[in-house]
């Protein structure tokens, strides 16, 4: 089932859409099959299964960190993180940066923002940024790389609502990558898109997708 899920996807997303399989909560037999089936990003939301998973699983997986990361947790990943999705605060940021540091090796980001109605959300707002540059943040940070962007879309059958949020976080990146990444080739990912809304991310200029009951069916 999950490899027939997997081809059907893969058929109806274009090449330049990068798909992580959310495997959190799912076993390892399951991640298996899909492996099986040539899928090699998978996504988890917690660091300590996570790095279970990375220990037990082929090592040329790459593994998305994909949910809410608490400082204290990132030293579980830090040695092995192909991407960390939601990066909502500039302490985690800096956290970050020290735990790749004791790695010696640069950790892959992407900068999470705010462009849902829902509070529950997490993420930066735009105004964040220019904080940012004015600190010089970005030049201190040595051993992470920000590749891009991250948002979630709220959670709602009105399609035109998702639309345009997913084109905030478009217009977010396009600002980005013209004012303060322009000479940086490695900031051109755009991480929006779950199972329920993913043609609409593509569609507004979405790079990666995280598609998980798609794949591994309903928790």
């Amino acid at each position: 089932m999950v490899q027939e899920a997997l081809k059907q996807l893969k058929e109806n997303i274009p090449a330049r859409v990068t798909l992580v399989a959310v495997s959190k909560t799912k076993p390892k037999e399951l991640i298996q099959e899909a492996y099986a089936a040539n899928q090699r990003i998978f996504g988890e939301n917690k660091a300590q299964e996570m790095a279970e998973k990375h220990l037990a699983l082929p090592k040329d997986i790459e593994w998305h960190f994909i949910g809410h990361l608490q400082s204290n947790k990132i030293k579980y990943i830090a040695p092995f993180v192909s991407l960390i999705h939601a990066v909502d605060s500039v302490k985690l940021l800096k956290k970050i940066d020290q735990e790749g540091a004791k790695n010696e090796r640069i950790i892959p980001v992407l900068l999470q923002f705010h462009i849902a109605k829902e509070a529950s959300k997490f993420g930066f707002n735009s105004t964040i940024i220019d904080e940012m540059v004015a600190n010089d943040l970005f030049t201190a940070l040595k051993h992470v790389e920000i590749r891009g962007v991250m948002g979630m879309a709220t959670f709602t059958e009105n399609e035109q609502v998702v639309k345009e949020e997913f084109d905030t976080l478009k217009h977010i990146f396009d600002t980005l990558k013209s004012d303060v990444f322009n000479n940086e080739s490695s900031f051109k990912e755009i991480s929006m898109g779950m199972s329920g809304d993913y043609p609409i991310a593509i569609a507004a200029g979405s790079t990666m997708i995280r598609v998980g009951s798609a794949i591994f069916g309903s928790r």
